[in-house]
């Protein structure tokens, strides 16, 4: 008889709800929330060693009750500590089995000391024993003793889930992890038994421990004459693997590329010693790359005088040897002018720039007048010794 769409929906629904929802729980994970309420078990055992009724006549209270150290009270204050608040799974399994704890505890404790064997192994069954796996606890590759043969963790170990198959460990390969992987060698091998060992670095494929037993050598090193892998030097190469303002490190099978000292146009090895050339502020002073540093004190103080508008004092020339990276910007050549009294041309400084008086004109109260022109004479025209006895007026201005 063939369902309708409705029904056959509403039949595919019943049998969900009729398997129930453990058939689509994470069988590992039952195991290990298991353990877990079996570890918290044991904790609380220990925390309540010491403990009594607390009633004050313990005595009588053990005659008439039972001893506390077996009793109903001690088994229910443990059994409350086994899972957070906030585990649902794991409140869920201690609910679900409280009346097996009950049992451990009043009648099967002495013969079954080992509570995750008699609970989540032989009773709910959620757990193998080590070395097996599956529905039916089947032993790991290699056996229950070693599983995967020492060399790796088998899928599903003591739990009732997984395949069984063998996850290597480094160094190993194959389905029974007895083969080596690549850059290791074998130095012990039998049916049952595999020992590997890592190759020299040098190595891609080897036969033993050191560089002259590679078979093939790894990328960045070469064979010699002798049949050894040896590192090649990069940095040897022409043009250079790095840009122009770092310097190469050779290191083994590779190399490095490391920004030079600021110092520095270039450079073939870290510091001002290795420079090819010196940056603009700094100058070569026996083959190291120096500049003209001052002490902090005279760096503070260049800077408060300097920032000082008007000061007077032409130290703002002194930021740019402390300061390479420093810019001088051409005030002269800027659209608005910056002299603008009459008869005014502009100086530009480092850092700063000047107002005097154009040629043919000087500085009398305040303000640029034109010079005399001199009579002729049979003397001849004034000396220029004479001229420069007349200072022209310098405004000078600090812009930092």
């Amino acid at each position: 008889m063939l369902l309708s769409e409705p029904a056959g929906l509403l039949f595919c629904l019943i049998l969900v709800f009729a398997v129930g929802p453990g058939s689509t729980k994470d069988v590992k994970a039952l195991c290990s929330t298991c353990a877990r309420i079996v570890e918290n078990f044991s904790k609380g055992f220990e925390r309540t060693a010491n403990k009594n009724f607390g009633g004050g006549n313990t005595a009588w209270e053990e005659r008439k009750l039972s001893k506390y150290e077996t009793s109903e009270i001690r088994l229910m204050e443990i059994v409350e500590g086994l899972c957070d608040s906030s585990s649902f799974e794991c409140n869920h399994m201690v609910e679900e089995h409280e009346e097996h704890f009950e049992t451990w505890w009043f009648k099967r404790k002495t013969k079954h000391p080992d509570l995750h064997k008699w609970f989540c192994i032989e009773t709910i069954k959620v757990c193998c024993p080590k070395g097996m796996f599956g529905p039916d606890c089947n032993s790991c590759v290699g056996g229950a003793e070693r599983p995967c043969h020492g060399n790796g963790r088998c899928d599903g170990d003591g739990t009732r889930g997984g395949n069984g198959k063998c996850s290597c460990d480094s160094g190993y390969e194959g389905e029974f992890c007895l083969d080596c992987s690549e850059r290791y060698f074998s130095e012990e091998r039998n049916d049952t038994f595999s020992l590997c060992k890592e190759c020299h670095p040098s190595c891609t494929k080897c036969s033993g421990a050191t560089a002259e037993d590679c078979e093939e050598c790894r990328e960045g090193w070469e064979e010699d004459q002798e049949g050894t892998c040896i590192d090649i030097n990069e940095c040897s190469n022409d043009p250079s693997p790095c840009k122009d303002e770092e310097y190469c490190l050779n290191t083994d099978g590779s190399y490095t590329c490391n920004v030079c000292d600021r110092r520095c146009s270039g450079c073939k090895g870290q510091g001002p010693g290795n420079c090819l050339a010196c940056s603009e502020g700094y100058k070569d002073e026996e083959g190291t790359c120096t500049g003209t540093f001052r002490s902090p004190a005279e760096v503070l103080k260049c800077l408060s005088v300097c920032s000082v508008p008007g000061s007077g004092d032409d130290n703002v020339s002194l930021l740019f040897p402390l300061f390479p990276f420093l810019v001088d910007v051409n005030e002269c050549e800027l659209p608005d002018a910056v002299c603008t009294d009459e008869h005014q041309e502009c100086v530009n400084t480092k850092g700063s720039y000047r107002c005097r008086c154009a040629s043919g004109f000087q500085e009398q109260d305040g303000v640029c007048v034109q010079q005399p022109q001199p009579e002729e004479s049979q003397e001849g025209p004034a000396s220029d010794a004479e001229d420069s006895e007349t200072a022209s007026r310098v405004t000078e201005h600090d812009d930092l």
